[in-house]
C-alpha cells in the first residue's frame, strides 16, 4: 500500500475511535484491533487493488463518524467555560442543601401515601 495515504487513515480511524471512546483503557482495545486491520493489508501492492482497499476505509469512517465528536476543553469550540463568563451571564451556583431537602420531603411524602400500615381511625 502507499504509504501517505494509508498512514493518514490510520490516524484518522485512532482519532475516530477516540470520539466513541475517551477512556484511554477502552481505546487501546480497539486502537489494536485497528491496527491488525490496517496490518492485514500492507502487503498489497497492486495500485487498483490499493485504490480499493482506500476507498471502503473511507466509506467506513465516514460510516463511524461521531455526531458529536470529543474536543478537548481548551480547545476551540471545546466544553471549557471559564467561571468568570457564567457569573457575567447572570449564573448562579444551585442550591444543593435546598434542593435535597426538597427531594427528601417529596420522598416522605410519597412514603406516606403509599404506607402499607394502616391505622386506626382517630376518635371523633
Amino acid at each position: 500500500m502507499s504509504l501517505t495515504p494509508a498512514l493518514s487513515l490510520y490516524r484518522r480511524s485512532l482519532k475516530l475511535s477516540l470520539d466513541w471512546a475517551v477512556h484511554r483503557s477502552v481505546w487501546r482495545g480497539q486502537a489494536v484491533y485497528i491496527r491488525s486491520l490496517f496490518e492485514a493489508n500492507k502487503d498489497v501492492r497492486d495500485p487498483r487493488q490499493q485504490q480499493v482497499l482506500l476507498r471502503e476505509t473511507e466509506k467506513i469512517l465516514e460510516e463511524w463518524k461521531h455526531p458529536d465528536p470529543y474536543r478537548h476543553p481548551t480547545a476551540p469550540g471545546g466544553t471549557f467555560t471559564p467561571f468568570w463568563t457564567l457569573i457575567f451571564a447572570g449564573w448562579h451556583a444551585p442550591d444543593s442543601n435546598l434542593r435535597w431537602s426538597q427531594e427528601t420531603n417529596g420522598r416522605e411524602k410519597l412514603a406516606r401515601s403509599h404506607s402499607t400500615i394502616r391505622r386506626a381511625p382517630a376518635a371523633h
